[in-house]
């Protein structure tokens, strides 16, 4: 936890946006695996976490804007938790060191929001992810669970905005991010599964923090985006994407990718469309500032992989239209990126629309643009991944080779030669600074000549 200054004035601050009614903030519950007792590692709610910072499950807040009073609801550890899972400190305790004096039971809680619901007050609640934290809230208040766009946008507006204390977490995060990284490149070798690699990283996740921050993609099938399986054997000159984070104890993530030549050479073809994403990546890093809305860092990579599969002769014409008309989502089908932070794409829980657009940039609905899930101007404290890509998806190629989509900007008959390329994809963490932005952390090994020498 951070200190318990530090959560009463973020509740200070909530209380300040949201103005008047009750908001209701369940922690997470222990989720059973296969039956009651074994259950799935546990992860509490990103929300109570940064308003309250209890890392166990069972608990809930609740903070009254009105009277300016935050309340911690919740049991007190019985003998028998004590005999099964250790001993716990009382509730009372709990909530001193997040800045709270108030505490009650589970009943208490029903009598508190009970008279809340009679008295008319609105009940401010965050849209449920889990059934059973959908069904809690429905029996507290007694119906349907409805989310407040009001507490919505203040959440939005605090989170995003990181505080030193939150910044320094990543930057130590990132220590962990460089080694798994670089241990992916140190063992990828021919001979060597997939899930070799997945393992190790993943071990070494759990070794320094509280694991992995989402399931590794680790693929030589690195054009399918959110590849999952681990289970193909490396073969000398395969091109490996690698997307892994890691989550801190204070539950931090980081995200980063890197793609890497088994046996440590890249072939001259894998160079020259790895170093067009590279240059896309840097552009939106030198570009990057506060007042930019991101979107245009989208379209700036966009244009950069436009004019280098141009230069290749994998696609024609001018560049400004062939992006306009998104010829380039054949090759970059995904966003730029995201935010990062409590989360690994953070507070996509509220609803991504809310997280990353407002009243200035709406969701487009072109293909490939429809998948960006930040677009809204970044501002000084953002912390934003910058990850460009470029794929060859056999089917998606010959869809729209037989829809002649885009054919005045794609070159289909040279494509021929790239459909077992793969994919390549450079994700790095950038702050947001007073002037620019800066990536997260030692960078992880990027350019080709880095990434052969840390290969050796």
């Amino acid at each position: 936890m951070f200190s318990s200054n530090t959560y009463a004035t973020r509740r200070d601050r909530l209380i300040a946006l949201v103005k008047s009614g009750l908001i209701l903030i369940p922690g997470n519950t222990d989720s059973p695996m296969n039956y009651r007792a074994n259950i799935y590692r546990f992860r509490q709610d990103s929300t109570f976490l940064y308003f309250f910072g209890l890392d166990e499950p069972g608990l809930t807040g609740v903070i009254d804007a009105d009277s300016g009073e935050s309340m911690l609801f919740g049991e007190d550890p019985t003998m028998e938790d004590t005999i099964w899972i250790g001993s716990f400190e009382p509730l009372q305790q709990k909530a001193e060191r997040c800045g709270i004096s108030n505490t009650g039971s589970p009943e208490k809680l029903n009598e508190k929001v009970a008279q809340a619901v009679a008295e008319g007050r609105i009940i401010h609640i965050l849209p449920p992810y889990r059934a059973e934290q959908q069904m809690q809230i429905a029996a507290l208040i007694g119906s349907e669970p409805k989310a407040s766009q009001v507490l919505i946008n203040a959440c939005v507006t605090l989170r995003s905005v990181k505080e030193a204390c939150e910044l320094a977490e990543l930057e130590k995060a990132m220590e962990v991010a460089y080694l798994i990284h670089t241990t992916a490149m140190h063992m990828a070798k021919p001979g060597v599964y997939e899930s070799e690699i997945a393992g190790t990283m993943e071990g070494l996740t759990l070794k320094y923090g509280a694991g992995i921050s989402f399931p590794i993609i680790l693929s030589k099938n690195g054009q399918i985006l959110h590849n999952h399986h681990h289970h193909n054997l490396l073969a000398e000159n395969d091109l490996v994407v690698v997307d892994a984070g890691f989550e801190s104890y204070r539950h931090y993530a980081t995200d980063n990718t890197r793609t890497i030549p088994v046996g440590g050479r890249f072939t001259q073809k894998q160079k020259e469309i790895y170093d067009i994403v590279l240059a896309a990546n840097n552009a939106v890093l030198e570009n990057a500032k506060p007042g930019v809305l991101f979107r245009d860092m989208h379209f700036l990579a966009a244009t950069v992989i436009t004019d280098g599969l141009k230069q290749l002769g994998l696609m024609k014409g001018n560049t400004a239209e062939a992006v306009a008309s998104g010829a380039h989502a054949l090759f970059f089908p995904h966003g730029l990126g995201h935010m990062l932070g409590l989360d690994v794409h953070d507070m996509e829980n509220y609803g991504e629309t809310f997280v990353g657009y407002n009243h200035e940039v709406k969701r487009s609905e072109q293909f490939g643009t429809a998948y960006l899930r930040m677009a809204r101007r970044l501002e000084p404290g953002f912390v934003v991944t910058n990850e460009p890509g470029i794929y060859f998806i056999p089917a998606l190629i010959d869809q729209w080779q037989a829809a002649g989509t885009n054919s005045d900007f794609i070159n289909f008959d040279k494509l021929t030669d790239y459909r077992s390329f793969g994919g390549v994809r450079l994700e790095d963490t950038l702050e947001i600074t007073s002037h620019g932005a800066r990536v997260m952390g030692k960078r992880i090994p990027i350019t080709v000549e880095e990434v052969e020498r840390e290969m050796a």
